[in-house]
């Protein structure tokens, strides 16, 4: 089909992601010629208001859903003709978190474990360095299903992070998060870009991006509008002291 990318996996260019000319419609256009490069290591903040595109993006790049046109490689590998190889690599946390309500922390993330076929010593090991950096731990054993909306997230956290993906995809992940519990999550995302993975993240606290991202990108009507660390926009819109809120609402003002 026209606009689809085939060729064989390529590692020359060294990106964690790349993704050309992506685009996508439900009628009206959602995502329109979208590029994006994202670099190991990078944690990259993919802002927009409701309706730029920000989720439809990302579904597109972790295989959930069929572009228009466009390609998408994930170190290498073409989610579009070697989908299996690129999903292997990387993790998608959704806003709403998806859990198996009856089981408890640890059940669920040995079912994870074993959907990613790890050994059990060390998916067990991982599953309670994760369960204990997230606060989790004393609640290993209780079922998800009395669990708040903040402690489910962070348990789909854990499953995301259990195989170490080297893509991590995080839509809105501090939804329904209490200051602590924040904070957490953040060191969580921190060292693991640490370890060379890359991060990409779609928040609507502005303040998280402006505080953990290394690159911003900005979305507006399915496009990407401005790209650049916080400095490079602030010369932009020449907002030399102001904050990425400003920043952004001078950029997306109608």
């Amino acid at each position: 089909m026209r606009g689809y990318w085939r060729a064989e996996p390529d590692q020359q260019d060294g990106l964690a992601l790349a993704v050309r000319g992506l685009s996508k419609s439900f009628g009206r256009q959602v995502v329109e010629g979208l590029d994006l490069s994202v670099r190991p290591g990078e944690f990259y903040a993919l802002l927009g208001p409701n309706g730029a595109g920000k989720t439809t993006s990302l579904r597109m790049i972790a295989g959930l859903m069929r572009p228009d046109e466009g390609r998408i490689s994930v170190f290498g590998h073409d989610v579009l003709a070697n989908p299996l190889a690129a999903k292997l690599i990387m993790a998608w946390v959704p806003d709403e978190p998806l859990l198996y309500d009856r089981l408890s922390p640890l059940e669920y993330l040995a079912f994870i474990a074993g959907l990613w076929r790890m050994q059990a010593r060390a998916a067990e090991a991982r599953a309670a360095e994760l369960l204990e950096i997230l606060g989790l731990w004393p609640h290993r054993h209780e079922r998800c299903e009395g669990f708040s909306r903040g402690m489910k997230q962070k348990t789909v956290l854990a499953g995301a992070l259990l195989h170490n993906p080297r893509l991590l995809l995080l839509d809105e992940p501090l939804t329904g998060l209490d200051a602590a519990a924040a904070r957490q999550v953040k060191t969580l995302l921190q060292a693991h870009v640490e370890t060379g993975a890359a991060i990409i993240l779609t928040t609507h606290i502005l303040e998280v991006a402006e505080r953990l991202a290394t690159r911003i990108g900005i979305l507006s009507g399915g496009a990407l509008l401005a790209e650049d660390d916080l400095a490079g926009l602030r010369a932009r819109v020449g907002f030399v002291a102001g904050s990425l809120e400003d920043v952004f609402l001078h950029l997306t003002a109608p």
